[in-house]
């Protein structure tokens, strides 16, 4: 059995993480980190039987050689530093933070408004999209597991941005279940506060997931074409999962069955990739506690089905495909295992 250390083990994704290396037949659990909780057990922090101790992200890095890969569950920001170590260390790396997600440091600062203290890693790592960079996994030591929305958007628009189908304008309305905003105690994402409630925020152009799409998107056909999103994320009083909604324009003429054998070609064989049937949209139910994808496709007027416009749904779960199972896959990806080991 190999052995996975997990930093930053106390928040959702942390233990979710958890839950899927138990059910791995090739990982076991080697050790675990929480700033806030070193000393404690993990089952003080949550109502578990996991019985492991916490400890400190210093302490783990003397533990380094203990295991075999490192999952960070830490703030952007935050792991740049336990990158450059681990990865100095000699142990794979899955991070799932932003921090290695772009591969120009300058667009990192211009959505984060920090500098990059490890650009030399940049270029090193690879975007953890495994549908659609699956080649470039294989072997990896340092890959940058995606952002939750980001998954769900550019798998619902990939097939269209590589045919060249996807229209300059894009607008994009997504809904997150409350652990999209991770185990805190802000006022906004108390009980009271979100129940019976639909908060919309960073609307328009603002959201740092946007960088992402840029990226995915932009570079998809070949060309470097550009898109301009227009997305708002809302906050969905429920635990968990995420449902985007896209309004695009495709070539004027493309038809329904023509965007349909497109993404049945793009997607065939994907194991975690569920392309709805004609008239079926995406839902949370099709996906929550998964590491699917559900992807619907409709055009968006029945009276005038050769317009090009058309609406694409797609969800996941935001703590499976859209964190943890998604950086479990990739480590599949990247140690020669079948890529759906231990996940559903």
């Amino acid at each position: 059995m190999k052995k996975a250390g997990i930093a930053g083990a106390t928040g959702y994704i942390g233990y979710e993480l958890i839950t899927l290396i138990h059910r791995h037949p090739e990982l076991e659990v080697g050790w675990l980190t929480s700033e806030r909780n070193a000393g404690k057990r993990f089952n003080q922090v949550f109502s578990t039987p996991w019985d492991y101790t916490l400890i400190t992200l210093e302490d783990a890095y003397l533990r380094a050689d203990a295991v075999d890969v490192v999952f960070l569950c830490l703030p952007h920001a935050e792991s740049m530093e336990a990158v450059k170590r681990f990865y100095a260390a000699g142990v794979r790396v899955i991070d799932l933070s932003a921090d290695f997600r772009l591969k120009d440091v300058e667009v990192y600062k211009r959505w984060y408004g920090i500098e990059h203290s490890a650009p030399e890693l940049c270029a090193e790592a690879r975007y953890g999209l495994c549908e659609l960079y699956r080649s470039e996994l294989g072997g990896a030591r340092l890959i940058a597991n995606p952002g939750c929305y980001p998954t769900s958007v550019n798998l619902g628009l990939y097939p269209l941005a590589k045919a060249g189908w996807l229209g300059e304008r894009v607008i994009i309305d997504s809904k997150s279940g409350i652990s999209g905003a991770g185990r805190k105690t802000n006022l906004t994402y108390q009980f009271v506060e979100a129940n019976e409630n639909i908060t919309p925020y960073n609307v328009g152009h603002r959201h740092r997931h946007i960088s992402e799409m840029e990226q995915v998107l932009g570079a998809a056909n070949g060309e470097g074409r550009g898109h301009r999103f227009l997305f708002t994320p809302h906050l969905l009083p429920v635990n968990r999962g995420i449902l985007s909604t896209m309004y695009v324009d495709a070539a004027a003429g493309v038809t329904e069955e023509q965007i349909r054998e497109l993404y049945a070609e793009n997607y065939s064989g994907e194991p975690f990739v569920h392309l709805l049937p004609a008239g079926e949209q995406a839902s949370l139910a099709h996906t929550v506690g998964t590491n699917r994808c559900a992807i619907g496709i409709t055009p968006a007027d029945p009276q005038m089905p050769d317009s090009g416009e058309y609406v694409i749904t797609a969800s996941i779960d935001n703590l499976i495909k859209g964190g943890s199972g998604q950086a479990v896959q990739n480590y599949n990806i990247a140690v020669g295992l079948d890529e759906t080991a231990g996940l559903q």
